[in-house]
């Protein structure tokens, strides 16, 4: 996505044009709700691991991410046997994922660009390849699930990635998106305190700064939209529990920024409304798994 500003842009959902947002590199569309960023990803450049505290960020995303990993599993398990079922994660991190993918008995591949992070994998005997997807897969490989936690919606060419992900799938595979949603409580809340001057949290939630930030925001309607176009067919959707309060200090804590003295606050804020999320709030994180219609 180049040059916003100059031109009528149309959403990748639904092709009505994107209109100005709540900051001259975030865009809308009011029909459909997409919404985009121009923001710099960094992956790989000398400075960008001076910006998080790699060891707060494991502890505090470990407990959240295995507890949602291993419902996504049980999820998936209704869709697909997981007995010798090859299984692709896209953006795997430290894998995490392919571990517990590997224990339900999938046949599993990571690939992680990040050189710092697919290392510390690797060494943790995860089976993490090196590279971008799909640019380090051998021609000939392909698979019954692809899997993005936490990773599409960093990602731009939305239209081009479905694409290769559907080349990439066995006829009948899966594709499995965990991402964020624009229409979660924390996402909401975050442009209505932008409204009122405090930006912080807005930008927080786009991760803007940091080494891979968020491109899109989508929910579970418009990113239906968009994958129906690629002969993609819903079969299943689901809410993930967005925070988790074991690591939750660290989780805020871990960017190393002139507003990291704000942690404490944010802290208390959401440990108090940690009952409503829990408890009938719009969540933060949707799950959608589509089925290819076998086409290449």
């Amino acid at each position: 996505m180049n040059a916003l500003s100059s031109a009528a842009v149309p959403c990748v959902c639904c092709g009505h044009a994107l209109r100005a947002g709540l900051e001259e590199w975030h865009w809308v569309c009011t029909l459909c709700g997409y919404e985009a960023a121009q923001l710099a990803p960094a992956i790989n450049e000398a400075r960008s691991h001076e910006k998080v505290d790699e060891a707060q960020r494991d502890t505090g995303l470990k407990a959240l991410r295995e507890a949602n990993f291993h419902q996504l599993l049980d999820r998936l398990g209704r869709h697909i046997t997981p007995v010798g079922a090859r299984l692709l994660d896209v953006g795997a991190a430290h894998g995490w994922f392919v571990k517990a993918a590997a224990d339900r008995g999938f046949s599993v591949l990571g690939l992680e660009p990040d050189h710092v992070v697919c290392e510390q994998a690797q060494r943790s005997g995860a089976p993490v390849r090196e590279g971008f997807f799909p640019d380090v897969l051998a021609a000939h490989e392909q698979f019954d699930a692809i899997v993005f936690n936490d990773v599409f919606e960093h990602i731009p060419h939305s239209d081009v990635l479905l694409a290769q992900c559907i080349a990439r799938l066995a006829p009948g595979g899966l594709l499995v998106l965990n991402l964020p949603s624009s229409r979660g409580i924390f996402y909401r809340t975050s442009k209505l305190l932008h409204r009122f001057g405090a930006g912080a949290f807005f930008d927080r939630l786009w991760q803007k700064g940091m080494p891979s930030p968020h491109l899109h925001y989508f929910h579970a309607r418009n990113l239906t939209q968009l994958s129906a176009r690629h002969g993609l067919t819903l079969v299943d959707s689901a809410h993930l529990a967005s925070i988790h309060l074991n690591g939750l200090y660290a989780r805020i804590a871990y960017v190393k920024s002139g507003l990291r003295w704000l942690a404490p606050l944010i802290w208390l804020a959401i440990v108090a409304a940690y009952p409503l999320v829990r408890w009938g709030a719009p969540s933060d994180i949707d799950v959608v798994v589509f089925r290819s219609d076998g086409g290449h």
